[in-house]
């Protein structure tokens, strides 16, 4: 699955319309941030797309948790956030 990287810099409508493509696709999106701008951007996004989803009847949820990431050969902790649709049954 493809990781919807997320800066503080990034446009949160812009990630909200990724985030709303993956789950129309494969019903599942993953979220990587790091740093507190960025997890700001990063919920906020979320929050757009859940409003786009919502007017195709599909609500969503997230689940946060960190992930240590390797970036320039140093290691960094990231929030990764998981939005599934709500109720999905886990495999």
């Amino acid at each position: 699955m493809n990781v919807i990287k997320v800066s503080a810099r990034s446009r949160t409508a812009a990630v909200a319309g990724a985030i709303a493509g993956v789950m129309r696709e494969v019903s599942r999106a993953e979220v990587q941030a790091i740093g507190a701008g960025a997890v700001n951007q990063a919920l906020k996004a979320i929050v757009i797309a859940k409003g786009y989803l919502a007017e195709e009847g599909v609500d969503i949820v997230c689940d946060p948790s960190f992930v240590e990431v390797a970036i320039d050969e140093q290691e960094r902790t990231a929030i990764r956030i998981v939005v599934e649709p709500r109720n999905q049954i886990q495999a």
